[in-house]
């Protein structure tokens, strides 16, 4: 048996070593793209600027050497504007302490209210929100439409829905919305609204049943290791409807997402065939992941397999992690970016149209530098300005020990930029996008927004048992740029599911705004794009979920606005 699967991994390799050939690109593709990067001035760099911050966060998994599975899957963060000051604001989650075996000086997540200058208070008792349990992921929406952002955790127990009081502070709902989830271990999850009635419902991803008592040990010469997650039994997701009364309702049954069952990890809520629904698209561990598929009442059907996204391009399944979704070739369709593990390029399935997708990964040139890392966090986003996404890759092992028994890797690795070239393919950056591409960390969520509202796009990293990384977006290219916030009417307050292009003579960019991605993570509620040389927007449409229809013109760039359904575009002063 072993002899087999020694056989069929060699055979995967060679697969992927001709393919790289077939499609163009050298022997070693890191050094050809080291060539390319000096030939091309991106005008980026990523500032590791933590220490000034005031961010004092540390991530603790509350590890004790006894290798409980659940300690390598913590956790994302979310970046959004909780007080409406126009800043965007930053939760971490962290772990909690398993084992008597473990103590710690302080447990729970943070939340820091961004004071502008780059300056972060700490608020998280003020705020009410530092949920002590072991936290996995967090996504944030207003499910309850009264204009102020509520905060979503996954846990290993029960989940945790914080209402926002719109004061600064949140309150505990879950007990009285029914959102708890209680049981296994939590993953990704996503507001969404799965039947376009105007208000938010929501989806819980399930990793697996876990419990201390009995965990699973292993050893691989001789080192006790983390093991497969197939070792324990996966747990069917969870769909909640909103009741607009408050509460929610458990439609995982009816709505057919309970009928399958798998490792969930990141999830992102997206219409990927524009028929005006909104869909579900789920990265699951070690077997195929899922594309939920909306007839526009919310009851979905699974459709990965037809869709070309249950596999990669070899038909392997990966060990998915996070996944985003934007369109990286201005085509006007939304693609897929996921992350995976060792051994297994990150994936870009480009949206075909008519309801397919296609791995592009090896043409696109990410595969190759991808594939010797476990990649977690992702982003697709426009670093630059110049109107075309760019991909950030957060890595790192979950194996601790990994270099007492694999001499070709390292569990603290640095996190990955590629800059597109404007005709859908990468060149890899990272070595020259700045001091916060440089460090080495066991990365995990990451988020990216205008943090200092300077118009380019910076991000955070969580990074497993340290300190964030907080990185500054020092893009000297002189773009320009446009920020949009929706607010619904008919549709829900948020906008989610809303779709919007922002044309600029033959540039035309297409995107929508997601509540939940990444992996495990929320950013993004704020869209923003880049407009390369342009300082006015000729055209921008918005199509709401429910069928409303926004237009405006000529719209002056680098400027941040509302857009209110049915109601106008609104300069933010």
């Amino acid at each position: 048996m072993r002899r087999i699967i020694g056989l069929a991994f060699v055979c995967v390799v060679v697969a992927i070593w001709i393919a790289t050939l077939l499609q163009g690109h050298k022997s070693n593709p890191q050094e050809a793209n080291d060539k390319d990067a000096l030939s091309v001035s991106y005008s980026v760099s990523l500032r590791d600027i933590t220490e000034m911050t005031g961010i004092t966060f540390t991530h603790d998994d509350a590890s004790t050497g006894e290798k409980l599975i659940v300690e390598t899957v913590s956790a994302g963060l979310a970046m959004f504007d909780f007080d409406g000051d126009g800043l965007e604001d930053i939760y971490f989650l962290s772990g909690a302490v398993l084992q008597r075996k473990r103590s710690a000086a302080r447990q729970g997540n943070f939340l820091y209210r961004n004071l502008g200058e780059w300056r972060f208070e700490d608020v998280t008792e003020v705020a009410g929100v530092g949920d002590t349990r072991y936290g996995l992921g967090v996504t944030v929406g207003d499910y309850n439409s009264d204009g102020a952002p509520d905060l979503y955790i996954t846990n290993f127990g029960a989940n945790v829905l914080y209402q926002n009081n719109g004061d600064g502070s949140f309150a505990d709902v879950t007990a009285e919305t029914g959102t708890s989830a209680t049981g296994g271990v939590g993953a990704g999850a996503c507001f969404l609204d799965m039947d376009a009635d105007g208000d938010l419902d929501l989806y819980a991803a399930k990793y697996l049943e876990f419990d201390v008592s009995a965990n699973v040990t292993r050893t691989i010469n001789g080192v006790p290791v983390y093991v497969s997650p197939e070792k324990y039994k996966p747990l069917p997701d969870v769909l909640f409807r909103n009741e607009s009364d408050g509460t929610f309702r458990d439609v995982s049954i009816e709505s057919g997402i309970a009928a399958h069952c798998s490792w969930g990890m990141g999830v992102v809520a997206v219409d990927y065939d524009a028929d005006g629904d909104t869909d579900i698209y789920v990265s699951n561990d070690v077997r195929e992941s899922y594309l939920f598929e909306n007839d526009g009442t919310g009851v979905f059907r699974e459709v990965g397999l037809e869709a070309g996204v249950a596999y990669d391009a070899f038909g392997n399944a990966q060990g998915s992690m996070g996944v985003d979704c934007g369109d990286y070739n201005n085509d006007g369709k939304l693609d897929l970016l996921q992350s995976s593990f060792q051994l297994q390029h990150a994936i870009l399935y480009e949206n075909q149209g008519h309801g397919s997708f296609e791995d592009v990964s090896h043409a696109a040139g990410i595969a190759a530098d991808t594939f010797a890392q476990v990649t977690w966090g992702v982003g697709l986003v426009d670093f630059d300005g110049d109107g075309y996404r760019d991909v950030f890759i957060a890595c790192g092992h979950l194996q601790d020990n990994i270099e007492l028994y694999d001499s070709n890797v390292t569990y603290k690795a640095r996190n990955l930029l590629f800059m597109s070239r404007g005709n859908g393919t990468f060149v890899n950056y990272t070595d020259r996008a700045g001091s916060g591409m440089q460090f080495a960390f066991s990365s995990r969520g990451c988020a990216f927004g205008d943090l200092d509202n300077d118009g380019d796009i910076d991000g955070v990293v969580t990074n497993a048992r340290e300190r964030p990384s907080i990185l500054d977006n020092e893009c000297d290219a002189n773009r320009h740029w446009i920020s949009l916030s929706m607010i619904g009417r008919l549709a829900n307050r948020d906008g989610v599911g809303t779709r919007v292009q922002v044309m600029t003579q033959a540039l035309t960019q297409t995107a929508e705004v997601h509540s939940g991605r990444g992996y495990q993570s929320h950013f993004g509620s704020r869209l923003h794009f880049g407009l390369s040389e342009h300082t006015v927007v000729d055209r921008i449409e918005i199509r709401w979920l429910g069928g409303g229809v926004d237009s405006f013109r000529e719209i002056p760039a680098n400027r941040r606005y509302i857009v209110i359904e049915d109601q106008g575009i609104f300069e933010i002063e």
